[in-house]
């Protein structure tokens, strides 16, 4: 892919939900997506980290965000088909869903990996993407250009030691996208795809690698291009790819 320059209006009215929107590349992303036009629901658990952004968005003269508390671990079938009727009460449709929420767990091999981790990661990772999607692919049929956007990771695409339940729910992730890409080729205005950030300078980067100078690492900002493409109409083309956010920059 070539380098990406989005217009400044690519995301005027739209409606884009992101999980894991409270730090890290999720914040970035939603600041970013609302620079662009956006309006964005914010989901995460930290809630005082949501409020931050979401006066950040506002001071910006951006569109106005919309919060949605919600901690992925716990969440039920029934908690996001309410989230659903409220984004639909709200805005009467999605134009995307990026799928950012997720937890590492321990760096462990398979045969000494503790159960409930294990549990634990599937359900924030993948599970929850799966619950979303079901909840949320009427409202994206409810727009006449819609996106569903997974967050990847190497270990997702290529299996390596140690990863564990990370790197399994990503390759979940990866074969959700394709499948729903499959599903959803005819009859509908909905591309799938996924975004591998690459390393990037974050909390998360930072725990796997404590040894690591994150100075040495392109911030969160510097990958956008990517997203953006992806969650746009630019990216009208495509469904069901991977692709990685070095190549947009």
């Amino acid at each position: 892919m070539p380098r990406y320059d989005a217009p400044e209006n690519l995301l005027d009215k739209r409606v884009i939900l992101i999980t894991g929107a409270a730090d890290g590349i999720g914040r970035m992303m939603a600041l970013t997506f609302a620079q662009y036009g956006a309006t964005t629901v914010l989901l995460d658990k930290n809630v005082a980290n949501l409020e931050s952004l979401y006066d950040e968005i506002d001071t910006k003269g951006y569109p106005q965000a919309a919060i949605y508390p919600l901690d992925l671990e716990g969440a039920s079938a029934n908690d996001y088909e309410a989230m659903a009727e409220k984004i639909d009460g709200e805005f009467g449709r999605l134009d995307g869903v990026v799928h950012n929420a997720a937890v590492m767990g321990p760096i462990t091999p398979m045969q000494l990996y503790e159960v409930q981790a294990w549990y634990r990661v599937l359900q924030i990772n993948l599970n929850a993407p799966f619950l979303i999607n079901q909840s949320c692919i009427p409202l994206l049929n409810q727009s006449q250009d819609a996106r569903i956007l997974f967050v990847s990771d190497a270990c997702g695409r290529h299996g390596s030691a140690y990863w564990g339940a990370y790197g399994v729910s990503k390759a979940g992730q990866e074969n959700m996208m394709q499948t729903l890409a499959d599903e959803l080729e005819s009859g509908t205005a909905i591309r799938v795809n996924s975004i591998d950030p690459g390393t990037v300078r974050t909390r998360m980067r930072a725990s796997a690698y404590p040894g690591e100078d994150p100075m040495s690492l392109p911030a969160p900002a510097a990958i956008m291009p990517g997203f953006l493409y992806l969650i746009g109409p630019d990216s009208k083309a495509y469904s069901g790819q991977a692709f990685l956010a070095e190549d947009f920059i």
